[in-house]
């Protein structure tokens, strides 16, 4: 079944172009576009689309704004954000909003349809810069005051998982932290995709998380995760 996308950019030659670009491509369905967040809004009422393909920066409603009126009136309507601005703010911005994938325009039509396969399956996708960003902000959070760097001869103590998480759901955790799938999940563990769905639902359940962006922030903050050392 073909994935429902709304296009959103207030420039005309773009929003054409992914329009004809999205059209080409099987498994999407291209049911409208809108010049801003306003009509964006309106289209989404009307049409109930799967996946909102969002600009930031538009006239009358930005694509933050717009991202967030969508995901509190329409939840089944998951929103990826296609911009030439991949700044901090606006990353943040975005995905504060509700925003479950973020790709800057450089992307080409194999990401796009990558990206809205994603967000249509629950997971998120996020542009390769724009997660590691992510993740060094996350990482930089858990520092102590006055240190710059993270001392690698420091390891945490055992102790109990945060939440409730068994052994296998924490193990599970920081897969997703390093960006794993669930079938490259299934392989490592050597259990089936199922199995890795259902340890997926239920850490999602105990942490109180939406989607893998949020379980990656997660698994950095409680510490089920650390940063790569070079030459690890």
């Amino acid at each position: 079944m073909s994935a429902r996308v709304l296009v959103v950019d207030d420039q005309a030659v773009v929003r054409e172009g992914l329009v004809l670009l999205l059209g080409l491509l099987p498994d999407i369905e291209v049911v409208g576009s809108a010049p801003d967040g306003r009509e964006a809004l309106r289209l989404v009422a009307e049409l109930r689309p799967d996946v909102v393909l969002m600009d930031l920066r538009m006239p009358r409603m930005d694509g933050v704004e717009a991202t967030r009126e969508i995901r509190a009136a329409f939840p089944a309507t998951q929103v990826v954000v296609l911009t030439t601005y991949s700044d901090d703010e606006s990353v943040f911005a975005a995905l504060r909003a509700g925003a479950r994938g973020f790709l800057t325009k450089s992307a080409d039509a194999e990401e796009i349809a990558r990206a809205v396969a994603a967000v249509v399956n629950g997971e998120a996708q996020l542009d390769p810069g724009v997660q590691l960003r992510l993740l060094s902000a996350v990482v930089e959070d858990r520092r102590p005051p006055g240190r710059t760097r993270p001392d690698i001869r420091e390891r945490r103590e055992p102790g109990p998982l945060p939440d409730g998480l068994t052994p296998r759901e924490a193990e599970v955790l920081r897969l997703i932290a390093r960006g794993l799938s669930n079938a490259e999940i299934a392989a490592v563990l050597f259990v089936g995709e199922a199995t890795v769905k259902t340890h997926i639902n239920n850490l999602f359940a105990k942490a109180h998380l939406r989607d893998r962006v949020h379980a990656v922030t997660y698994a950095y903050r409680v510490g089920l995760a650390e940063p790569e050392t070079p030459g690890a």
